[in-house]
């Protein structure tokens, strides 16, 4: 089954413009780390921007398994099932 990584338009452009990066899922579910992983692979940067250098999601993303916030779950070992929908948004801060 394909998991969808949905990515913000602001990260598009690391993706080579890519709106959704499909994740094959052999074993009918993952932990989210593992489905970033193999979504970032070919891209490092954007990898990079959304991950910090512990592999946890970076402050100021927001990551959503159906639409469950994942830093309020388990972080990157939140289970993600193998027709899950996995959004990628960039937070919003200012005063």
């Amino acid at each position: 089954m394909t998991v969808r990584v949905v990515l913000p338009g602001l990260l598009r452009d690391l993706a080579d413009g890519a709106a959704e990066l499909p994740v094959e899922l052999d074993d009918g579910a993952a932990p989210l780390s593992t489905v970033l992983d193999r979504a970032f692979e070919p891209w490092p940067v954007l990898a990079r921007r959304v991950r910090d250098e512990r592999g946890e999601i970076r402050r100021h993303v927001n990551v959503f398994v159906d639409g469950e916030d994942a830093k309020r779950a388990k972080g990157v070992d939140t289970e993600v099932g193998a027709a899950s929908t996995v959004h990628v948004i960039n937070a919003v801060s200012g005063g």
